[in-house]
């Protein structure tokens, strides 16, 4: 605003006062100046501030003036906008009443049948629930009457007395049963061991009091009893070699039984592992390495005894040689038994130990024992224990120390033959095998000739002269 736009003249310098950068400051420095001498002792204010309040009641009548002329125009623009504002609260009345009344049929139609359709969504949802932990259970169940049956097939229970021998239960035994009956524990080992894991098929399923005693009186019960049949059958393998009185029938059932033990082992082997286990077939390594302890003990204890009585050292090497052929009977039987497909253990873990071992079920026994054989695994170990009781004999001295020290030669050449004869296949298995059974060649006679002369050494070694 400037004194040309005004209808009355103004000495008041409103350029000044508009001016966007006014400084209350340095205005009241120039008022003060202009009207004192700066080198003046006592400033006097009274005339630059008589000027500021002029100026303030010049713009009050100034104000007074303009408000007063146009009082109307103020008035009726400020009706103008009252009318309108009216009108439209008037008209937002009238549309928030609708929309009041939408939202309530809204609410009507969509939110309470939304309500009455999240009811039945999840009354759906419980009843899918029930339905499949019911056919969860269904399955179990019938998983359980089908284990009982196959149980029943192992033991022969439905054909068998209280009195029958257990030579007689062995016969009327199916060993085939093994197998489908670790199959069978396989399926419950599943559905029981993912009991925890939501959206899982067994989720849920040990809250119901028929599968805990499902659990605890057939499956538990008949895991055991199926583990501890495959653990004899490992126990009391045998291809006759001692007598040779096994036919070829007999030996292929025996065989045909080891198998079956031997797969039931495998798959009954635990899946549950630690943090970056590797998976193996824990069961099956432990079964066949307590058979070879087994056979190992007592072939020393029985060397042993035959060293400080010679009259008996050849029966005795006759039964070692036994054992020991059996051992590599048993290692044919690994040999030529392929790992079956385990269903709980991952593609990538089995494949892995399928690529490791060669397919077979001798490798993961020989990785496990650290040896190349298990006829070299047997003489060694054997040597090693029967050093320090040969020693022990001689020891002792008396007639036992004198007759095996005079005996000497001959006993280290009985020894030697009884590692060559122990290193063969028994006569039904190398048949079978369709190898030799008079005997060995000599690039495999040569093969064994560490074992000889470990086992020898052994012996020989600690008889002195």
């Amino acid at each position: 605003m400037s004194v040309a736009n005004d209808d009355e003249p103004s000495y008041i310098d409103y350029e000044t006062f508009l001016d966007p950068g006014f400084s209350p400051a340095a205005f009241a420095n120039t008022l003060v100046l202009a009207t004192n001498n700066p080198n003046d002792a006592p400033l006097d204010l009274s005339t630059p501030l008589s000027r500021v309040l002029f100026d303030i009641q010049e713009i009050d009548s100034h104000i007074d003036v303009l408000t007063t002329r146009s009082a109307i125009p103020l008035l009726t623009h400020t009706k103008e906008q009252t009318d309108a504002s009216g009108r439209i609260i008037g008209e937002l009345d009238t549309q928030i009443k609708a929309l009041n009344d939408s939202y309530k049929q809204l609410e009507k139609e969509v939110i309470q049948k939304h309500a009455e359709a999240e009811e039945v969504r999840l009354v759906a949802s419980r009843l899918w629930e029930t339905l499949k932990l019911g056919r969860t259970v269904g399955r179990a169940l019938q998983l359980g009457r089908q284990l009982e049956v196959q149980h029943g097939e192992l033991t022969g229970s439905a054909s068998t007395t209280v009195t029958t021998s257990s030579a007689s239960l062995r016969s009327k035994e199916d060993h085939r049963a093994l197998v489908r009956c670790a199959h069978t524990l396989l399926s419950l080992r599943e559905l029981f061991s993912t009991a925890n894991v939501p959206g899982s098929e067994g989720y849920g399923i040990e809250r119901v009091a028929v599968i805990r005693t499902l659990r605890d009186n057939i499956y538990l019960p008949t895991e055991r009893s199926v583990r501890e049949s495959a653990e004899r059958i490992i126990r009391e393998f045998s291809m006759g070699a001692a007598s040779g009185s096994l036919t070829f029938a007999q030996s292929e059932e025996t065989r045909a039984r080891t198998v079956s033990g031997l797969t039931t082992l495998y798959l009954l082997s635990p899946t549950t592992l630690a943090k970056n286990e590797k998976w193996s077939p824990a069961l099956m390594l432990q079964a066949l390495e307590n058979y070879l302890r087994t056979a190992l003990q007592s072939s020393a204890a029985s060397l042993s005894r035959a060293l400080a009585t010679l009259p008996s050292l050849e029966r005795t090497l006759a039964d070692v040689t036994a054992r020991c052929q059996n051992v590599v009977a048993l290692e044919a039987v690994l040999e030529t038994t392929k790992m079956p497909s385990h269903p709980l253990v991952q593609g990538q873990g089995q494949q892995a130990i399928t690529a490791k071992t060669g397919g077979n079920m001798l490798q993961p026994l020989l990785a496990y024992l650290e040896t190349g054989s298990l006829a070299s695994y047997f003489w060694r170990t054997m040597a090693s224990s029967l050093a320090p009781r040969v020693q022990e004999i001689m020891n002792k001295g008396g007639v036992s120390a004198r007759t095996l020290r005079t005996n000497r030669q001959n006993v280290g050449e009985a020894i030697r033959e009884c590692v060559m004869k122990g290193c063969m296949l028994p006569g039904n298995v190398a048949a079978d095998k369709g190898r030799p059974t008079d005997g060995m060649k000599d690039g495999e006679k040569g093969r064994w000739e560490r074992e000889v002369a470990v086992m020898v050494g052994s012996v020989v070694n600690n008889i002195g002269r």
